[in-house]
């Protein structure tokens, strides 16, 4: 072929084009194999003519020519078309990885596992104080009415048997001894898991903490089959404790639903997720009583450890991860502590340091009242004048937790017309009305009479929850709860101290009157509920400046 124009000649193999295709683009056909084509000589971006006045333009081929930088790429020693070919083709779609596939058929409900696990409390709480009035007063000689017998207190002057009132004592010291090892493991346990999961994600901490409960079950049946004093019972607690015990649980399932909520929607969620509590709680104690009446202890504490399993495997196996972005982090770290820390000191605005102190200030009054009150139930109702039967106590427990879901339907229905304060203000008041009825009630009636009052009690802390949450950014939400769950380790600490020492000292003029000084306490964070509302509302007109004055008014 002879060349035209000031371009040197090529070579026939050089001179065919296929059809349809810009010339100036063109493959050359070199008539080799076809993996021939594909991959051209290193050194064909370049022209093969003998030296001409006009010096050859080089011929790129495709790949080369669709590359932006094909001068810096194609130097004097040629084009290596192989490997700008793969820069140039489109990357192929990233396949999602095996745990990434594996993690889409899990489920975003967190509420199951609240389920199981609050099946599993509420069964071990009421069963375990029973357990120890029958052992305790077993070993002291006392065969009056107890929690197993079905005539209750049996006469009207079973409540002035000093050996009675011994035993009850020595139940209420007991729980206190549990419930302080608990805390003192628990306080450092809690808020290093907590913040810990904002970066390995909130099934570890999950996990961990229902293999725990498990862990005290079986520590528990062991004291029951082998007969082991009643301090191993301390023993299981800890080890509960250790791996974060039911605070956590409740910290990493409210972190949750915080995660995978957003801002309008989250106080309605966490009641939600409180009413599961309700439903759970409610089934425990009434099927807990029957159970232990018909087969005895044994029976329904292999249900414990069965729920506490089954809850460690469903956030193992089922439970969707609800951190975005996960990243190794060492646990034992003094850095988990610092986060808490400087959640309080160091905040985005000055206000909401303010308001995250006091809100947590009357989340603290609140639960410290919820626990102290709820230890005490099972004790107040077991001794004179009500003299309850083990199926009364179910029921009443039953009636306790039946507020979470009585709450969540009020909550809903005010929250129509009333902003989320006003509806926390409410719910304190039916917790302070329903504590005076029941530190005054002698008669079973009059006893489920404060047990309905109490219909809205769960309704504020619901809102307090939710209100904390709103007042840090997206990326503190494990931060914050890990603080709540701290807060609620102190609750314990001061509930079980307080309520459980000033029990046995006040029987002899008042066995109701933790309930009392309960409801005088309730006054506080609803106080400061709608101190906080009253200064918010004015600082939202803080905001326009006074109208100018008119020429008239000089």
């Amino acid at each position: 072929m002879t060349s035209k124009g000031p371009f040197p000649p090529e070579p026939d193999r050089d001179s065919v084009t296929p059809p349809g295709a810009d010339s100036s683009l063109s493959r050359r056909d070199t008539g080799a194999s076809p993996a021939a084509k594909a991959e051209p000589s290193p050194f064909s971006c370049l022209s093969t003519a003998a030296p001409s006045l006009n010096p050859p333009f080089p011929r790129f081929p495709p790949s080369c020519r669709r590359l932006p930088g094909r001068s810096a790429a194609c130097s004097g020693r040629g084009c290596h078309s192989p490997a700008l070919a793969a820069m140039a083709a489109p990357p192929p779609a990233p396949q999602p990885p095996a745990a990434a596939r594996r993690r889409c058929s899990r489920l975003p409900v967190v509420e199951p596992f609240l389920f199981l696990s609050t099946v599993s409390l509420g069964l071990q709480g009421p069963l375990a104080t029973q357990y120890l009035w029958d052992r305790l007063g077993a070993e002291h000689g006392y065969h009056g009415g107890n929690a197993s017998s079905l005539s209750g207190c049996g006469n009207s002057s079973a409540g002035d048997d000093p050996l009675r009132k011994e035993v009850e004592a020595l139940v209420s010291h007991w729980n206190l001894y549990i419930n302080l090892g608990g805390f003192f493991v628990g306080i450092f346990s809690v808020t290093l898991f907590g913040p810990w999961s904002d970066s390995v994600g909130r099934r570890p901490a999950l996990v961990l903490s229902a293999w725990g409960m498990a862990l005290q079950a079986a520590v528990y049946l062991l004291v029951m089959y082998l007969q082991l004093h009643v301090a191993y019972f301390l023993l299981g607690r800890l080890l509960s404790s250790f791996l974060g015990d039911y605070n956590l649980i409740l910290a990493g399932c409210f972190a949750y639903v915080a995660d995978t909520s957003d801002k309008g929607s989250r106080t309605f969620r966490v009641a939600i997720l409180e009413a599961c509590l309700g439903i759970a709680g409610m089934l425990a104690s009434i099927g807990g009583g029957h159970w232990r009446r018909a087969q005895g202890y044994i029976n329904p504490f292999w249900m414990v450890f069965a729920a506490s399993l089954a809850a460690a495997l469903y956030a193992a196996f089922c439970l969707q991860e609800s951190v975005k972005q996960l990243k190794p982090a060492r646990l034992f770290t003094l850095s988990h502590y610092k986060a808490v820390y400087r959640l309080y000191t160091a905040p985005e605005h000055r206000s909401s340091r303010k308001q995250l102190a006091l809100y947590s200030l009357a989340f603290f009054l609140l639960v410290t009242v919820h626990f102290g009150a709820k230890d005490l139930f099972v004790l107040y109702e077991l001794g004179s004048p009500l003299c309850w039967t083990s199926d009364l106590i179910g029921y009443g427990s039953a009636a306790n937790y039946l507020a979470y879901l009585s709450s969540l339907g009020g909550l809903r229905l005010l929250q129509l017309c009333l902003k989320d304060s006003w509806v926390a203000e409410i719910a304190l008041f039916s917790n302070i009305a329903g504590m005076i009825v029941i530190s005054l009630a002698t008669t079973t009636p009059l006893m489920f009479t404060g047990y309905g009052i109490l219909f809205l009690s769960m309704a504020a802390t619901p809102v307090i929850r939710s209100r904390l949450s709103k007042l840090v950014s997206e990326t503190e939400q494990g931060a914050l709860f890990a603080s709540v769950a701290c807060v609620e380790g102190l609750c314990s600490l001061v509930a079980t101290g307080v309520f459980n020492s000033l029990y046995p000292a006040t029987l002899h003029f008042m066995r109701g009157f933790p309930f009392l000084l309960g409801a005088v306490i309730l006054l506080i964070p609803a106080a400061i509920i709608g101190s906080i509302e009253i200064w918010g509302s004015k600082d939202d007109y803080s905001h326009f400046s006074p109208a100018s004055p008119s020429p008239t008014d000089g």
